[in-house]
């Protein structure tokens, strides 16, 4: 088989035997693609159930022109199960889906084209819907994206970096050479783990791409549909999660800063999620304590101010080095 494909879809799982099957069932209905040469590849992120016999049942029976193939990495974390996808992928577009994220019938069609019609573009996101198990409460549309929900409209948007803002994972396209010329060896964030909520490593790795030049965009015509059980509706999970997301800004805040005034936007950022804080609780006082999405944003706003302490109480920063 050719070294050089034209699209890759990749999917990072950890026991994922149970949300695996509707993914590669879509994958199987793709509309349009006899023109295209493309893989797709399972990554086991280590998982502790039966992700693997449920990939190789659907290759027993795999009629599709495009291979699907499966490969183990034993290092737990999003950050290393990507690694792994972008050294195993042949194609030159390389699409990230969560085993959680259900593609339009268009999706890899779609991912396709926009990577050819913009060469400058190192990444660019879906437009991604929720499908919520339960509703959510009626202000969860304030912290929504959070959750890799992403619906910015239906015309292509450029991330500008000015504005510090960049797509989810899920979803998400990288052309490979952009990651191989952009994205660090060895990243400071590596992705949620056990005893963990560290989280933001595809923010890192999107950090990298932009700051060498890459185009970042929005193409709202991959459609995805992120299904969300009500377990990450419930404070008991979110709270963690918001926690895992303020820690580790300090990271993805300082990539994109030289060296040298580090220091001035270390303070600026203080005084800044500071007035945060002052203001969120002058606005919402006790519902910071009873309301789902105050309390949320409260927690983000005051991991964020600690995350540089964080970050190097525990190491990150002594055996990682935000590359200049």
């Amino acid at each position: 088989m050719t070294e050089n494909l034209d699209f890759t879809v990749a999917i990072p799982t950890y026991n994922g035997e149970s949300r695996l099957p509707e993914l590669l069932e879509r994958l199987q209905n793709q509309l349009h693609t006899e023109n295209l040469s493309w893989e797709i590849i399972v990554v086991d992120n280590n998982s502790t159930d039966n992700t693997a016999k449920v990939v190789q049942t659907y290759q027993k029976d795999w009629q599709c022109p495009y291979p699907l193939k499966y490969c183990y990495e034993a290092k737990q974390g999003a950050a290393y199960a990507r690694k792994r996808a972008v050294a195993e992928a042949k194609g030159r577009l390389i699409g990230f889906l969560d085993d959680d994220n259900y593609p339009a019938s268009n999706w890899v069609l779609a991912a396709y084209i926009f990577g050819e019609k913009y060469p400058k573009t190192g990444a660019y996101g879906s437009q991604i819907h929720p499908d919520w198990e339960v509703e959510p409460p009626e202000n969860f549309q304030r912290i929504a994206p959070f959750l890799a929900i992403t619906e910015r409209g239906n015309l292509p948007l450029l991330y500008e970096a000015s504005k510090k803002l960049l797509p989810p994972s899920a979803g998400l396209v990288v052309r490979k050479q952009a990651w191989l010329e952009s994205v660090p060896d060895k990243s400071i964030l590596t992705g949620r783990v056990k005893g963990s909520m560290l989280t933001s490593e595809d923010l890192e790795m999107l950090s990298y791409i932009q700051k060498a030049g890459w185009e970042v965009w929005y193409n709202p015509e991959m459609e995805i549909y992120h299904k969300i059980p009500k377990l990450r509706l419930q404070k008991d999970y979110l709270i963690p999660f918001f926690r895992g997301i303020g820690f580790s800004r300090y990271v993805t805040r300082m990539v994109n800063v030289k060296q040298i005034y580090r220091p001035v936007a270390f303070f600026a950022y203080m005084i800044n999620d500071l007035r945060k804080i002052i203001l969120h609780l002058l606005k919402y006082r006790t519902m910071v304590r009873t309301d789902l999405v105050a309390a949320c944003e409260m927690q983000l706003f005051l991991s964020s101010f600690i995350s540089p302490f964080y970050l190097w109480k525990h190491g990150y920063l002594n055996k990682n080095i935000i590359r200049n």
